[in-house]
C-alpha cells in the first residue's frame, strides 16, 4: 500500500511523482521498459549517441525554463532557420529578427515569392507578440488552412512549411490544429532549439535524479487498473490511495478503457548513419524541399553536438514524419534519396540504426482542447501529451496538472 502509484516514467510521469513527493506524498512509479523517458531515449551505438528517434528541446518552454537545469543539459544549439534542399541546389531561409546577416540569402532563395518572405516575417512578429494563452484560444482549423488564409503561395508551402511542421508534428499533410501550430512557431521564434551534450535522454534522467531512491520501479509491466488496485503482468497486485496512468495515449486508453478514448498516432521513424565528412556544413536543421523521397528533415548531429559522434567521425540523422515511416521498404528509399540530395556522397556512409516508432504523437487534429481532463473519478487520474500539446511541454505541464488535482483528491 501506498498514497500514490504512477504507471509510467515518462516526462509526464516524472513531473507528477516528483510534484507529489515534493508535497509529503508516498509515490510508487511503474515502467515497463528497461529505462525511464518513455519516448525520450537515448542509446549508445559503437560509440554513436543516438536518440529514439530525431528529437529537438525547444528552450522557450515554461515547463523547460522552469523544471530543468539547462546550464547542466549542456545544451547545444541548432541554428536558427533552416537550409531548404531545392532541385536547384540548398538554400538558406533564416530569422533576419535574430541574424541580420541572412537577411539577403533568405529574399534570393528560391523558396517562394518575395511576397511569401514578407508573410513570414509578419507571421512569426505576430507570434512573437501574441501570448501562447491567445494563440490556443484562437478560432481553430487545419495548418494548412492556416497558411492558405495567411495567403501563401503552394510553393511556400511545400517547400518549406511542410517539410518543416512534418518534422516538428508529424504531420506532412498539415492536417494539426493551428493553435498548436501558432504555438510551435511562437516558442521556435522566441527561444533555441537544442538537445543536451549527452542526448534527449538526460532530460528525463535529471528529472528522475530529483526523486527519492527506489521510486522508479524498471522492467514492471502493469497488467491493468481495477479501481486503485494495479495488476502487474507478474500477477502481483499494488494497492494505492490514487492511481495516475501516465502512459502514451494508446497504452492510457488499453489500460483504462472508455475513459480515456485513444487520441491516434502520428508515426515517425530515424534513420542514423555514420559518415567520415559531414555532407552538409554548419548546424542548421536540413528541409528537403523537394518532396521527393520520405526524409523531411536532416540534421548533421556531430556538428550540433560533437559529443554525439566518436573524434573524427560524423552522425547523420535522416527524419521520417507520418506514414512513411511505416513502409517496409523504407531504407532502401531513404538511402536512394540521399544519394541524390548528396551526389552520390553517401557511398561510404554507414547505417547504424532505425528508428521506427508507429506511436510518435497524439494526432490533435482540430478542434483542439489544449487542457484534457485528467480527473476520471474513484481515485483514478491520467495525464500525457494526448492531455495538453503533443509536446515536451505538454507532457510536463500534464504531470504538473494531475499532481495538482491528486493532492487536492488526497486531502478532500
Amino acid at each position: 500500500m501506498t498514497d500514490v502509484i504512477v504507471v509510467g516514467a515518462g516526462l509526464a510521469g516524472l513531473v507528477c511523482a516528483h510534484d507529489l513527493v515534493q508535497a509529503g506524498v508516498e509515490c510508487a512509479v511503474l515502467e515497463a521498459s528497461d529505462g525511464v523517458g518513455g519516448r525520450v531515449r537515448t542509446d549508445v551505438v559503437d560509440g554513436f549517441q543516438l536518440d529514439r528517434g530525431f528529437q529537438i528541446l525547444l528552450t522557450a518552454y515554461p515547463e523547460i525554463q522552469r523544471r530543468l537545469d539547462l546550464e547542466a543539459l549542456d545544451l547545444r544549439q541548432f541554428s536558427p532557420g533552416a537550409v531548404v534542399r531545392t532541385t536547384k541546389g540548398n538554400y538558406t531561409v533564416g530569422d533576419p529578427l535574430r541574424r541580420p546577416s541572412q537577411i539577403l540569402p533568405t529574399l534570393a532563395a528560391p523558396i517562394g515569392s518575395l511576397a511569401d518572405k514578407v508573410r513570414l516575417a509578419r507571421l512569426v512578429l505576430s507570434v512573437r507578440t501574441t501570448s501562447a494563452a491567445d494563440l490556443l484560444r484562437a478560432p481553430d482549423g487545419t495548418t494548412l488552412a492556416r497558411l492558405q488564409g495567411l495567403g501563401f503561395s503552394p510553393q511556400m508551402i511545400d517547400s518549406f512549411w511542410r517539410p518543416l511542421f512534418a518534422g516538428i508534428q508529424l504531420d506532412p499533410d498539415l492536417e494539426v490544429s493551428r493553435r498548436r501550430f501558432d504555438v510551435i512557431l511562437k516558442m521556435l521564434a522566441v527561444g533555441s532549439t537544442a538537445v543536451p551534450a549527452a542526448g534527449m535522454g538526460a532530460v528525463p534522467a535529471q528529472l528522475a535524479a530529483a526523486l527519492p531512491d527506489g521510486t522508479v520501479r524498471l522492467q514492471t509491466r502493469v497488467e491493468s487498473v481495477e479501481g486503485t488496485a494495479v495488476r502487474l503482468a507478474s500477477g502481483e497486485v499494488l494497492t494505492a490511495r490514487a492511481v495516475v496512468v501516465a502512459t502514451e495515449g494508446p497504452e492510457a486508453h488499453r489500460l483504462l478503457g472508455s475513459q480515456v478514448e485513444d487520441p491516434g498516432s502520428r508515426a515517425t521513424a530515424c534513420c542514423w548513419f555514420a559518415a567520415t565528412a559531414p555532407p552538409l556544413a554548419g548546424t542548421a536543421l536540413a528541409l528537403d524541399g523537394t518532396g521527393s523521397g520520405p526524409v523531411r528533415n536532416l540534421a548533421v548531429m556531430s556538428e550540433v553536438a560533437p559529443s554525439y559522434a566518436p573524434a573524427g567521425r560524423t552522425l547523420v540523422a535522416a527524419a521520417i514524419p507520418g506514414p512513411d515511416a511505416l513502409r517496409p521498404d523504407l531504407l532502401p528509399q531513404v538511402v536512394e534519396q540521399l544519394s541524390w540530395w548528396f551526389d552520390s556522397a553517401t557511398a561510404d556512409w554507414q547505417h547504424l540504426r532505425t528508428d521506427v516508432i508507429p506511436h510518435g504523437q497524439p494526432r490533435q487534429a482540430p478542434p483542439f482542447d489544449p487542457q484534457r481532463r485528467v480527473v476520471l473519478g474513484e481515485g483514478r487520474f491520467v495525464c500525457g501529451d494526448h492531455r495538453d500539446t503533443a509536446s515536451l511541454q505538454g507532457a510536463m505541464f500534464s504531470g504538473e496538472r494531475t499532481a495538482r488535482a491528486v493532492r487536492l483528491h488526497l486531502t478532500g
